[in-house]
Order: C-alpha cells, then structure tokens, then sequence
C-alpha cells in the first residue's frame, strides 16, 4: 500500500481524474433533475479539470506543491459553471495545504481536503446541504479520523471515497428536490468520480478507453514502456502558423484536428497560433492549416520510432531552434495578459447564446458579448478575456444565467487596472433591463442599485422540450413534450406548442404585464414565432408586445414581463 506520493504521481492522478469524468460525463449529466436538454454538470466539471490536465501535461512538477499550484490555477481559470467553480474551490484550499510540500502521506491529504472543503463553503452564499459540498466535507471528516490511525496516503483516500459514497446516497434524502426525482446530486457524483480515478492511478491502473495522452507519472514520457501498439496516433505534430486577418476564429480548425487526432492544444495571440496534435494524417492538419494563415515553422515526430530509439538506448535528436521559437509563443500566450487601457468610465461584458440577443445587447451599448448559456457555460478564463478588452476602468459583467453567476465572480480578484462588479442577472431579459438604466454619468453605487431594481422587477418565461422521460413534481413527463418554465420552476408541459404559449400567457405573471418582449429561438420559424405573438396578443390586450428574433438554442422562446 502506498504510503506517500510525489508531484509528479500527483500530476497524474488528477490527469487520470480527468479522464474519468470525461468518460462518465454523460452519466453525471443525466443525473440533473430537470428533464431539460442542459443537464451540463457532469460536461462543465470535465472542462474545468481538463483544463488542469492539459496545463500538467505541459508543466512538470517536482513537487506536490508546485502540481496542485497548477491545478488550482488552471481550475480557476477554466471553470465553467456552478459545478466547475466549487470544483476549482475544492483544489484551491487543497493547494494551499500542500504549497509548501515535496511529497505528501495520508495526513497531509486529509488537511488538505479539509482546506477544500473550508474554501468551497466559504464561496457559496447560501450552502445548501445535500450537494457536492456535503458530499466533500464528509469525505474530508473521514479522512481526518481514518489518518490518525493509518497514514498511508492509499488507505485514506480510500476510505474518503467509500464514505463520501454513503454520503452520496444520503443526498436524496437531504434534499426533498432530489427525493422527488429519485436522484443522487450530479455534482457530488462527478467529485467522487475524480477522487476514485486519483486513486485508480495511485494504485495503478489503467486510465478508460479513449482518455487523452496517458503517460505515465514522470517528468518525460517513458517511452520504453510504452509499444506501438498503445501509441494510437504515430506522429506528434506541432507547428506554428501566423494569422493573415484579424479576429480569426479557430474552432472549426480545433473540431477538424480533433477529428483526425487527439491530445489537441492550441496556443494562440493576436498575430499567430501554435498547434500540438497527435496524428496519423500530420499533412492533412497543416494543409488545412493554411486556410487560417501561413505555415511558418513545423516540428513532425514518430513517436512509434521514438518510443524503439528510447527503448533501445538511442539518442533522439531535438529540435532546439524550433522549441524556442514555441516557448517564446507560448509565454506570450500564458504570461502576457492584453489589458485594454480605459478609454472610459463604464463598459459592459454581458453572455448570451443567439444572434439576435447578441445584437440586442450590442445596440444598448454593451462592449462584448460572450457566447454561451445553457447547455454551455463560458469558463472564468472566457469572461475574463473579454474583460481584459474592454476599454473601461469599470466593467459590469451581466451572467445572465444562474449557472454563470460563480464563475463570473471569479473574475473579480483577477482582474487587472480594472473594476469588475458582477450584477447576479439570471436570464436575459434581466440583463437588458438592467442595460436600459444604467447611466453612464452615474456613480456606481447608484447604477448597481438601480441595474438590480430594474432587473428584480423582471419575469422570464422559457419553452423548451423534454430531453428524457421523467417523473418530476407531479408532472409524469415524456420525452419530446414541450415544457414551459416560469422563473427557472416548471410551469407545465404539453403535446401542444400553442395550448402551452396559451397557459403561460394566461398566468399572473404575465397577464398583468405591462411590457412583454418574446425572442424566438433558431429552431423557429418567423410564421410560427407570429402565431405565438397573436396568442399574447390576445391574452394580454393591455400589455406592449414586442416579438423579437433570438436566435437562442435549445430554448424556443423566451418570454420577457415587466
């Protein structure tokens, strides 16, 4: 049984970790209780600890202290969702415990779980027991009691894992929202789910199918021990392309290599890109490249001849000139944050998903619009970057989503030459309500009282489709039926899109309206949306109605009432 671990073991624990999640993912996602197709807590905690996995690959550590400090760092900044946050929290108070440590036993972990635990419930506001956060802090107390007895690293992670799994099923009962649906909480599932691959590597076995570049826990991989037959893309690909236009955007580019290899990072600034792949087409990746920029330097290995050259005691000759052009790139990338310098007092970083909202929002004079909602959720990193850009010594961020709001106020101490102040908008129509107030010769105290009176005052109204069969709060819900949502609660569900528009514009919140906004989503054509206008119209005879193109996924209308 092992008694200690060192960095590098740690490193790798968390990238094995990683792998689990992503594997299960989909299973923590269904745990969610609405039927709604956004059950993304098992999909945010897998990006926010891939995004450490990815920094762990790239950065060595010699030290448990130094791993963790990469961790918590690529957590924070990688976050998405209220899931991801508190996972990003759990590591942080973990490295503070172990900053200082070479290596590490049973009872370091244990303090350092209890520092978790103590930063992750520090954070929330109102803690909420039944979630991932009791789940976290029995798993710690068990931990403390077993490594006064048995400090062996392996038996006290062990035993933290078996007891946060009784606490796991003990959340249906704590939470009378999780008893309805006959369900355990999805974030406390996905916690356990990278403890127990931590503690799958620290016992050696092998990472699932399909996880990213499992090397083992050393410095450099070891090729050695590795044959052919487990390299599953033979040629690491890495090289560098300078931009021939501004505002590039590369996501098709990373979905294409994602298609033709694995162990994909793309490292970019405003003039250049770099790309390390693992493939077996490398030309392919660098003529579609080109579609991009131009190709100005490019590094091609076999790691199937490498791994033989290592294992029979060969030299492998090294790229020396090429490697410090990359790391030069790279700390540009990393290490050289782009600050806008103020051009003015106010600007406004505000998330939504959709073309029309996007230009709802830029027509009230919001700076930068992020992408994103339900179903996906930016990362602090995200938000941050648009921050950073916006030319303003204050900046309100409008999360408009309740799953956003954390990850947003991460942004407040990382900030740099600037104010960030988060206004906790759930939906969007809070968020243009809030715009419609704010007054740029106003100070601050003034316009976040008034931005967060004139957003109180909004009711948000969204239809959507079941994604499941379910069995929630009354409603015996079947898969494909239109659900309506009032203020985040269920409000209803039918067969029927029309009969269900005509129940939520009948109800008090919306009837007495005096201003009602509908935006019709991307899977909704305009002759439709307008028969959904005449169902309020005459529902709401009082009321002024605007009927807006969203352009939203997922959610076909959502309904604004002041």
């Amino acid at each position: 049984m092992r008694d200690t671990i060192d960095g590098a073991l740690f490193a790798q624990m968390v990238i094995h970790g990683a792998a689990c999640i992503n594997q299960q993912k989909q299973h923590v996602n269904e745990l969610n209780v609405f039927p709604v197709p956004d059950g993304d807590t098992g999909t945010n905690m897998s990006l926010t600890i891939g995004a450490a996995a990815t920094e762990l690959r790239k950065k060595p550590a010699a030290t448990v202290g130094q791993a963790a400090s990469t961790t918590a760092s690529a957590l924070l900044r990688g976050a998405r969702g209220n899931s991801g946050v508190i996972l990003s929290l759990l590591f942080r108070g973990f490295s503070k415990a172990v900053k200082d440590k070479d290596t590490i036993d049973g009872r370091d972990l244990a303090i350092a779980l209890d520092f978790g635990v103590a930063a992750a419930y520090k954070a929330v506001m109102k803690p909420t027991e039944g979630t991932v956060l009791t789940v976290s802090r029995l798993a710690a107390r068990r931990a403390a009691e077993v490594a006064r007895e048995n400090p062996a690293i392996e038996h006290v992670l062990e035993e933290a894992i078996q007891e946060g799994h009784v606490a796991l099923d003990h959340t249906i009962e704590q939470n009378p929202v999780l008893k309805k649906a006959g369900v355990v909480d999805a974030g406390g599932k996905g916690f356990l789910i990278i403890l127990q691959g931590m503690l799958d590597e620290l016992r050696g076995l092998p990472m699932p199918e399909g996880a990213e570049d499992p090397a083992p826990a050393k410095e450099k991989a070891d090729f050695a021990a590795l044959s052919q037959e487990e390299i599953t893309f033979a040629f690491d690909t890495v090289f560098i392309v300078r931009k021939t236009r501004e505002n590039v955007d590369l996501d098709p580019y990373r979905a294409y290599l994602n298609s033709i290899g694995d162990s994909l990072v793309i490292g970019e600034d405003d003039e250049a890109f770099k790309v390390h792949v693992h493939t077996n087409t490398p030309g392919d990746a660098l003529n579609e490249a080109q579609k991009y920029g131009v190709l100005e330097l490019a590094k091609i290995e076999n790691m199937r001849t490498q791994a033989e050259d290592l294992a029979a005691g060969k030299h492998v000759q090294s790229t020396d000139d090429l490697e410090a052009i990359e790391a030069e790139l790279e700390g540009a990338h990393e290490g050289g944050r782009k600050i806008a310098p103020p051009e003015k007092k106010y600007g406004v970083v505000a998330v939504a998903a959709g073309d029309g909202l996007a230009a709802v929002f830029k027509d009230l004079g919001v700076d930068g619009v992020i992408s994103g909602g339900q179903t996906m959720n930016p990362s602090t990193d995200d938000i941050m970057k648009v921050i950073d850009a916006t030319p303003a010594e204050i900046v309100f961020v409008l999360p408009n989503n309740g799953n956003i709001i954390m990850a947003a106020q991460q942004c407040v101490p990382l900030a740099e030459g600037k104010q960030v102040v988060v206004l906790p908008t759930k939906t969007v129509p809070q968020g243009i309500s809030a715009m419609l107030v704010m007054d740029p010769e106003a100070d601050v105290e003034t316009n976040v009282a008034a931005m967060t009176e004139a957003f109180g005052h909004v009711r948000t109204s969204e239809v959507t489709y079941a994604a499941r069969d379910s069995d929630f709060d009354g409603f015996a819900i079947k898969r494909g039926d239109y659900l309506a949502l009032a203020e985040h609660q269920l409000f209803g569900t039918d067969r029927n899109i029309e009969k269900l528009l005509s129940r939520l514009a009948e109800s008090d919140a919306v009837k007495d309206a005096e201003f009602i906004t509908i935006f019709y989503g991307e899977d909704v054509k305009e002759k439709e949306a307008q028969k959904a206008l005449k169902v309020f119209t005459s529902a709401c005879p009082g009321a002024e109605i605007t009927l807006l193109s969203g352009g939203q996924p997922v959610y076909y209308y959502m309904i604004s009432a002041e």
